[in-house]
């Protein structure tokens, strides 16, 4: 027989007791193991062979007690328990695909007793159905040579408990007796599960978008009905015709954990027709063609034939460089930078130890200068000398040039903290001109070396995209960088964050504070800013909101504070490409001179752009808090998609030509709500490269 067959496969793998356990027994099982498994097994003799020997036999024990476990509380229906036995192993642990004694995985017990939520979180896990059932045939063959023997167990125990005298075995045989007829009541109702379930409804909501020009996206949902049984697989076809005669290819999904697929290698400009179904123990269902019905795979850049913009940029500028190092290499400066180690391989514990020798000159207190200060953190802690001092250098104390070039000058260098030497060996060739903007830049670099050779390393980190100024007439540039390594120093000290600030005494006055007491009471700030400049947006096309502000020195950028390297935005999708056709549908609308494009006639990937752009603008206006009336004179810049890395896209709302920057005087009639700052527009282009 073939329930047979499959004991004798499963003999030498069984994980549960010769004898079906009873409802009662069960539960008893799992109060015993909520405390067992959690055994500390650091407490045993890891030295020793015999100690761990003694440790994998005991976690072995644990883990076929708790593969028990799992079948027992899916037969019991306890969600609760299974959850907590998937969350605490994983699924090669539980065996959570090894069939026991009777053929059967945990996940057809859940399907063939209609348990969908058990059913669901074994399939988040990883389960699969028992591959002994080839066919309908031979699922429901096993399920009634299940019921049959479970009965006639039944009808053997009944006479022996019946004809027998009482005693301690009839006793136990009243046991067994309970525990067959409970589980004679499970396999009948797993068999009359499986005979009363149909083929699952077409799943819903397919949707099919083009993911490049050679690749195109479906998504979908879950079937609408609930009377068929769970769904433990879909099947995903394409095809160049709507028929799907002759189908190009087939993919099946038993992950369910995310229903989407996307079909790559196909051919640029060609119509492809997607449909998808949905598969349970009685068999494949019908399927459901996608909306649109067709995609071609496409890109907006095959609109006008358009190259990349960045293509080769990277590669011209190390070039450039390259060639600009030639031409300095046999100057007199050169020799020295020669000696120097190419790239400084001191740890950051051996090269921070000697952090502030007696001999250093880092400074305690500011005088009327120009300074720099590196901030390094790690948590909640920050990197100080023996006299608490966050470390500080002098640029220059006569500086009385126009701050805001030189700094934004600084930023650049930050992009290039391991060439600040060959830099400065040039500048010293090149400033006979003695002007006084070269010899301030002079100064800056020869204060990062200054800085970088008394911490014992390079990279300084990011500067801080405004200096602190005080009435004294200090300026304070600051650099902070994240240590994540896990190391102690010598010599130096992490001090908490919240003890530096309470513990550091003040020299100035709370109305008139020095640029070093500024920097300590808003440092966390400048931490969280830190931090978030360094966020990466998910996947997907965004709209965003260009808003620019000038003075006499700087164009400053509008920016979301949550994410201050990206500019306001909101999500459209998460699908990154638009396709020829959607782009040419935009382009089209933009020469209508329409600011806000017609709604398109037909259902096609145009319309779903149309009505997520509608409700992306909508959020945008929401956002920023401008009148949804007035988003009617804004503009979709029409000249490029920004694509950022092949994995995030921008699309570009604009306001009115006369209001895109805003001029000094000028009254913004688009303020934004709190939670927005203005960037340099130099550090805001710094931050999108790094």
């Amino acid at each position: 027989k073939m329930t047979q067959q499959m004991r004798d496969l499963q003999l030498a793998q069984a994980r549960k007791p010769p004898g079906p356990s009873s409802p009662n027994a069960a539960k008893r099982l799992y109060r015993n193991l909520s405390g067992k498994f959690r055994v500390n097994y650091t407490s045993f003799d890891e030295g020793g062979l015999a100690g761990r020997s003694e440790k994998e036999k005991l976690r072995k024990s644990y883990l076929i007690q708790s593969n028990a476990a799992l079948f027992e509380a899916v037969e019991l229906q306890d969600l609760d328990r299974v959850q907590e036995l998937l969350k605490q192993y994983s699924p090669e642990e539980l065996d959570l695909n090894t069939p026991n004694s009777e053929g059967l995985l945990p996940l057809d017990i859940a399907i063939m007793t209609n348990n969908a939520p058990i059913a669901k979180a074994l399939l988040q896990a990883g389960a699969k159905e028992s591959p002994h059932f080839v066919s309908l045939e031979s699922r429901s063959l096993h399920l009634s040579t299940l019921v049959r023997e479970a009965e006639q167990r039944v009808n053997e125990l009944t006479a022996q408990v019946v004809n027998e005298a009482p005693n301690a075995d009839c006793s136990e045989k009243e046991k067994q007796l309970k525990a067959w007829e409970w589980r004679y009541r499970l396999y009948k109702r797993m068999k009359a599960g499986f005979e009363h379930a149909r083929v699952p409804d077409a799943p819903s909501n397919v949707r099919l978008s083009v993911a490049s020009n050679s690749s195109v996206h479906v998504t979908f949902w879950e079937p609408l009905s609930v009377n068929s049984a769970v769904v433990t697989k879909y099947k995903v076809e394409w095809s160049c015709s709507p028929t799907f005669s002759p189908p190009l290819g087939e993919a099946v999904i038993d992950k369910l954990k995310n229903l989407h697929f996307t079909i790559q290698g196909l051919v640029s400009g060609t119509p492809y027709y997607v449909q998808v179904s949905a598969y349970n123990m009685k068999g494949w269902g019908p399927p459901q063609s996608s909306v649109p019905p067709f995609a071609i795979p496409s890109n907006w850049r095959e609109y006008d034939g358009r190259a990349p913009r960045r293509r080769g940029q990277a590669e011209a500028l190390d070039q450039l460089l390259s060639q600009v190092k030639t031409i300095h290499q046999h100057c007199v400066c050169h020799e020295p930078y020669k000696n120097q180690p190419q790239s400084r391989k001191h740890s950051v514990s051996k090269s921070l130890k000697h952090l502030f020798h007696p001999g250093s000159k880092f400074l305690k207190t500011l005088k009327r200068g120009l300074y720099l200060t590196a901030v390094f953190y790690k948590d909640d802690n920050i990197l100080v000398t023996h006299e608490d001092q966050i470390p500080v250098v002098e640029i220059d104390d006569t500086y009385s040039c126009l701050l805001m070039q030189d700094f934004l000058w600084f930023t650049k260098v930050s992009c290039m903290w391991d060439e600040v030497l060959w830099l400065r060996q040039c500048v010293t060739v090149s400033q006979s001109s003695c002007s006084c903007i070269l010899q301030t830049r002079f100064k800056m670099l020869l204060a990062t070396s200054q800085m970088q050779g008394l911490l014992g390393i390079q990279d300084l980190g990011q500067v801080f995209f405004e200096p602190i100024k005080d009435k004294q007439g200090n300026i304070l540039i600051v650099t902070l960088k994240e240590v994540k390594t896990n190391q102690t120093f010598e010599s130096v000290r992490w001090v908490p964050i919240c003890k530096l600030q309470t513990s550091r005494k003040s020299v100035s006055s709370p109305e008139e504070p020095t640029a070093l007491d500024t920097l300590l009471i808003t440092v966390q700030d400048k931490l969280a800013y830190h931090r978030r400049s360094s966020h990466a947006l998910s996947p997907g096309l965004y709209l965003g909101y260009l808003k620019l502000c000038s003075a006499v020195d700087q164009i400053r950028v509008l920016v979301p504070e949550r994410l201050p390297n990206i500019l306001c935005h909101v999500k459209i999708r998460s699908n990154p490409n638009i396709s020829r056709e959607e782009w040419e549908w935009l382009q089209k609308k933009v020469s209508m001179d329409k600011p806000v494009p017609t709604e398109p006639e037909a259902d096609t990937s145009q319309n779903h752009l149309f009505q997520e752009l509608q409700v992306a603008i909508k959020e945008l206006m929401t956002l920023l808090n401008i009148p949804l009336q007035e988003a009617k004179d804004f503009r979709l810049y029409s000249q490029e998609v920004l694509d950022f890395g092949g994995q995030v896209s921008f699309l570009l709302l604009l306001p009115p030509s006369d209001d895109v920057c805003t001029a000094p005087g000028q009254n913004n009639p688009y303020t934004p709500r709190s939670g927005f700052l203005t960037l340099p527009l130099q550090i805001f282009e710094l931050g999108k490269k790094r």
